[in-house]
This record gives C-alpha cells, structure tokens and sequence, in this order.
C-alpha cells in the first residue's frame, strides 16, 4: 500500500475551488486501487462554511487553520509518505507549504508538484527567475503533473528544469455526474457555469452576453459566484453558486449548456475543463468555445458544438434543429464513458506511480 500525502485547495468544498470535483474524481479512483491518500486543506475563503460533501470514506482529510504555525505540524506529516503531492493553488501560503513539505519528505519518496492551473503557473515562473517552484524544480521535484496543457505545456515545463511532467486530464466521475429528470429552476435555451475570473470575463461577454443580446426572445442562465446580476442582458438570469449536487440538473434541463476555457487555457489548448465531462457525462447538448486538442476528448459536430467566436453561439442557437441537442448529448455521454472517466485517469496514474516508488525502492 502507497501512502499519499496530498496538500490541495479543498476536497469537500467547491466553493471558489475550481478544482474540487477534479481532486474528488482523482483520489476516489486512486484510492480503488488500494492506495491509502490524506488530503490537506486549509480553512480559507469560507470554503469549510460552503461544503459539498462530507469526509469521505476514501480518503481521510485533515483541515488545518489558515496560520503558519498549522501550515508547518500538516507540512511535518510528509515525512510519513511514500508520495508527497503539492498542488498549486492551495490558498495559503502557497509558497512556504511547498518549500516546508518538499523539505520534510522522506529521503526515498517520490516528491511531485500538481499543477491546476499551468498556464498562471508558467507565466509567473518565466517573468520571475527567482520563483520558488522555479528553483525548486531541477532537483527537489521529482515530477510535476498536470491538469492539462498537452505538449506545449510539457515542453515549457521543462524549459524551466523540470526533470518530467505528465499531463493528467479531467475526467468523469459516473457515479457523481449523470442523467438526472430536468429541473424547472434550471430551464432556459442557453447555460453557462462559471466563477467571474479576470481572464474570463471578456471571453464571457463575447461567447455570452453578446449572444444573448442578440437573441433577446431567448432565455439564458449564469451560474458561479462574483457575477454582477445587475449588469448583465434583461434575459440573462443568474444564479450564483451553484452546488455540485445540482450540477447533473443544471446540466440535464437547459437546451445547450456552455462551456468558456479561460483565455489563458484556451490560448494553450489542450486542456478540458472539468466542466466538458460532468456536461457530457450528464448527457447535455454541449457547446465549448474553441480550442487546440477538441477532437481528442469530443469529436466536432457531432459530440460537442464548437464555436469560435459569440457569433457562432448565436448562429448555432438559432438554427439548431429539434431532438439533434438531444442526439450530440447521447453520443458525447457514450464516447466520456469509453475513453475518458477518472477510472481511466487512475489507472494511467497507478502505473506511473508505481513505477516511479519501486524505482526509488530499488536502492535500498
């Protein structure tokens, strides 16, 4: 048995935590494969106060106070793994926990560096020389792993020193994320499920808003926190957070559910939201902006609607034909489930862990 230590934003609170659903998808299949995983979380931004789940029964979760002297006694708990994972993005301190659980990893164990957010990651380390993970990465990470990113994001990693990084893509947690009856709260033409993020916004008014303005006799529907319901179009209604137990509605009611990359992901490409799977693993008609690498995850026009700019959106809305939203949704549901949930991502995981522990173990 493999003993994770896992340092991340937070398992049981999607609240301002893009990642949560990807972390709970990861670990719960990892786990399947007899690994014993403790996850750290920090309890920041409200996220213990907005939880989605309660601790599971396939991880054990400790959640520390947001102050140095908690951050160092979870950091010290390294020194009991086999594997140390520091995610990007934690919320705290982000710096001195990596910097703190690299430095109390035991000799012999495999020390890896998750990102989730590659291209804000990237873009920070080659503006500054001196970044930590930076320096850290030719000889205190023994891998770095991936939320997406494909080729572009493996070459600049390791421009920067990294010694490997292998991307681990989003995926499908079928027992999570799947056909459910529609929901009247959630009926509308077009969706979109997103946090109001700096470098999403303008892509959100061009693939959107604009849409909607163009399109006033149709309905439209804003979920995710920090949207400004007064300054959007008359028909756009907005929800804020959304909890994941209502994502397979949110998903399921609305006629064609949108997805927007942030511009950063979208100028990288390769690199699926977690959003993709949990709209097709519900069986919704999905559009996504578009960008590099589609056709690997969903095959266009007839998986999943692309579109390269809000005039598309508009165009495609307008002349969509009755029963083809259900038909792509069908098809995207049928092609996730074969190539792409998370307990194909653990399985790709597994091997490259496995490999990496019994070749640290060998020595000894």
């Amino acid at each position: 048995m493999t003993r994770i230590a896992f340092y991340g934003s937070s398992l049981l609170s999607s609240y301002w935590n893009g990642a949560a659903t990807y972390y709970r998808g990861i670990i719960q299949a990892l786990a399947a494969h007899g690994h014993h995983i403790t996850f750290y979380e920090p309890d920041v931004y409200d996220r213990q106060a907005n939880r989605d789940i309660d601790p599971p029964d396939w991880c054990d979760v400790v959640v520390y106070e947001g102050t140095p002297e908690a951050l160092k006694r979870v950091a010290a708990e390294a020194a009991k793994a086999d594997v140390v994972v520091k995610a990007s993005g934690v919320g705290f301190e982000d710096d001195v926990l990596l910097r703190e659980v690299m430095a109390n990893a035991a000799p012999g164990a495999l020390k890896i560096f998750w990102d989730v957010d590659a291209p804000a990651t990237l873009a920070a380390m080659q503006a500054n020389p001196d970044d930590v993970l930076r320096r850290m990465l030719p000889d205190q990470i023994d891998l770095v792993l991936t939320y997406g990113g494909g080729d572009p994001v493996i070459d600049a990693y390791r421009g920067l020193g990294a010694r490997e990084c292998v991307p681990i893509y989003n995926a499908l947690d079928a027992s999570t994320h799947h056909p459910v009856p529609p929901d009247p709260r959630f009926d509308c033409d077009l969706a979109f499920l997103g946090n109001r993020l700096p470098d999403r916004e303008a892509r959100v008014d061009q693939f959107f808003f604009a849409p909607a303005r163009e399109l006033p006799s149709l309905s439209f529907l804003l979920g995710g926190s920090g949207w400004d319901a007064g300054a959007v179009p008359e028909n756009v209604r907005c929800l804020g957070h959304v909890r994941t137990a209502d994502h397979n509605a949110f998903n399921v009611t609305p006629r064609v559910v949108l997805n927007i990359a942030r511009e950063s992901m979208a100028a990288i490409g390769f690199s699926p939201a977690t959003r993709v799977f949990e709209a097709a693993g519900a069986g919704a008609c999905l559009m996504t902006d578009y960008w590099e690498g589609i056709e690997l995850f969903l095959k266009p026009g007839e998986e999943v609607l692309v579109a390269r700019d809000g005039q598309d959106v508009t165009d495609c809305l307008r002349a969509l034909p009755p029963g083809r939203d259900e038909a792509i949704g069908e098809r995207a549901r049928a092609r996730i489930l074969s190539e792409h949930t998370y307990a194909h991502r653990a399985r790709q995981l597994d091997a490259l862990l496995g490999e990496r522990v019994r070749g640290a173990e060998a020595p000894a």
